[in-house]
């Protein structure tokens, strides 16, 4: 049997391309699983302590922390597009003026949207004093799909998004460059039924067995192809 070079080539080619894809793929959701245990082991350590020095958000995310200070609503921001139980709905993001110096985003919970008037926001209540607040660290308070920036523009009390940085600089507060999901309860009417983090590690799995599945396939047309050819004689 006589085999065509070019056509074996590219058949070896997309073969070698699309298994190595499939690897990377299984490696990424290699490190993903490890991080997933590492999420799991900080839910169960003690809770880190927030202050003034500064905290490297790869430090931090995903670990239990604490802090203690005031609330600041003059800076509140409610995150739209955020439904709860097929309601929709906002978060609640507060800066809190630590004791001690800093500040530092908390993300305080969800509250139900008015179905008649969307910039009326259902009551709830902020405490005036020194409250100590528990929570998850997080690189943010949660990302909504946006076309443009329009919807996160700066100054505006209701946004799509809210990038810390861009926050700390908006209001001048030297911020934490970190969110923390609140998970304690202070009788505020606010939902924390937080959605457990997940790294979509099914996902890369399932890209992995795709890709070697096309190189599969590749195998298969060129074994198929080189036996058509040798029942003609080519």
């Amino acid at each position: 049997m006589k085999i065509r070079l070019v056509p074996a080539l590219l058949i070896l080619f997309v073969m070698a391309v699309t298994i190595r894809l499939g690897f990377w793929q299984r490696d990424r959701a290699h490190q993903k699983e490890a991080l997933q245990a590492q999420i799991e082991r900080y839910e169960h350590a003690p809770a880190r302590s927030v202050g003034a020095q500064p905290i490297p958000l790869a430090s931090i995310e995903y670990h239990r922390v604490r802090a203690v200070g005031r609330f600041m609503p003059a800076h509140v921001v409610y995150l739209d597009n955020r439904p709860y139980q097929d309601q929709p709905g906002f978060y609640v993001v507060m800066p809190l003026e630590l004791t001690g110096g800093g500040y530092v985003l908390v993300n305080r919970g969800w509250l139900p949207r008015n179905a008649d008037v969307r910039t009326a926001m259902a009551p709830y209540r902020t405490p005036t004093g020194e409250v100590a607040i528990e929570g998850i660290a997080r690189a943010n308070a949660s990302r909504a799909f946006e076309l443009g920036q329009g919807g996160s523009a700066p100054h505006q009390q209701i946004r799509q998004n809210l990038d810390v940085a861009a926050f700390a600089s908006e209001t001048g507060l030297a911020l934490q460059p970190f969110v923390v999901q609140q998970t304690s309860d202070d009788g505020d009417a606010l939902v924390r039924d937080w959605p457990a983090p997940t790294t979509g590690v099914d996902t890369n799995y399932g890209y992995m067995f795709q890709w070697w599945g096309m190189a599969a396939a590749a195998l298969g047309f060129g074994l198929y192809a080189a036996r058509r050819a040798a029942k003609k004689g080519i």
